[in-house]
């Protein structure tokens, strides 16, 4: 049977596709006009010729310096997730006690505290540790605020691999720790790389916590590199959005390469 065309959906398709491409051009034809001709003639104009001057601009800005910083956030708070999470989230899948399950419902609590409710003591406990303006004091906080998240999300993984897996791994005669590397982990790279994915993106576009807990030149970020491009006199618009455009672009690699196994995550357990 023939079916006929969905002309509604067809059309709110359009029209989502143009709210997220409008930004976007707006985004990319920003940063190769010149100052001027952004503000003679308006955001939607078509630029009537290229230049990488706003991107040279940034660099001279200290961006390059911003972005590693950012990137060593990153990395820091994926590792600290991936260690910690996958282990943790075994635990509290394979384990019956119910001391277990009241230290996961305990440990959910912090997906309902946010991070501006305790900001104030948690930059006290970070001066008195000497962790203050230092790369690792936004580590380490970042990290502890995408724990609840990513345990929620990688327990619920490992929670759909059938229990005749496991029977068939103790059968072999294999070990906990075998188990968890020769079984688990290899089902649940779906959860695995949406965490991955989650604590890259709490550690790339952190603000708050970097605005805290640093204050020197050395440990900004690009979030707080985004302000040098705001002045008292106004805000130089083609500049701030080329090096948006810049930021974004490790983003959209990581989706770009984990998009699949990410939707698995979302789905089920990958690979199953």
């Amino acid at each position: 049977m023939r079916t006929r065309p969905n002309y509604i959906a067809g059309a709110a398709v359009t029209v989502w596709l143009l709210i997220v491409a409008l930004p976007l051009y707006v985004m990319v034809a920003a940063s190769v006009q010149t100052r001027p001709e952004f503000s003679a003639n308006g955001p939607l104009s078509v630029p009537t010729s290229l230049t990488f001057e706003n991107f040279l601009m940034v660099f001279d800005s200290g961006f390059g310096k911003y972005f590693l910083n950012t990137s060593i956030v990153t990395a820091g708070v994926v590792g600290i997730v991936l260690l910690v999470v996958p282990p943790l989230s075994y635990a509290i899948v394979r384990s019956q006690s119910r001391s277990t399950t009241l230290i996961f419902r305990f440990f959910l609590l912090g997906l309902a505290i946010p991070v501006q409710a305790v900001i104030v003591p948690m930059f006290y406990l970070i001066n008195s540790v000497g962790l203050y303006d230092t790369l690792l004091g936004i580590i380490l906080p970042t990290a502890a605020f995408a724990l609840p998240i990513c345990t929620l999300i990688l327990s619920g993984t490992m929670r759909d691999i059938t229990p005749e897996l496991y029977e068939a791994m103790s059968v072999d005669g294999a070990s906990t720790t075998r188990t968890f590397l020769r079984l688990v982990l290899p089902l649940s790279k779906g959860g695995l790389s949406t965490i991955a994915v989650f604590a890259a993106l709490q550690g790339w576009n952190g603000f708050l916590l970097p605005l805290i807990l640093t204050q020197s030149e050395s440990t900004k970020v690009i979030t707080l590199g985004l302000f040098n491009f705001q002045t008292q006199y106004g805000i130089n618009v083609p500049g701030i959005l080329a090096a948006v455009m810049l930021s974004m672009i490790p983003v959209l690699l990581v989706y770009l390469f984990a998009r699949r196994a990410l939707v698995q995550g979302l789905m089920g357990v990958g690979g199953k």
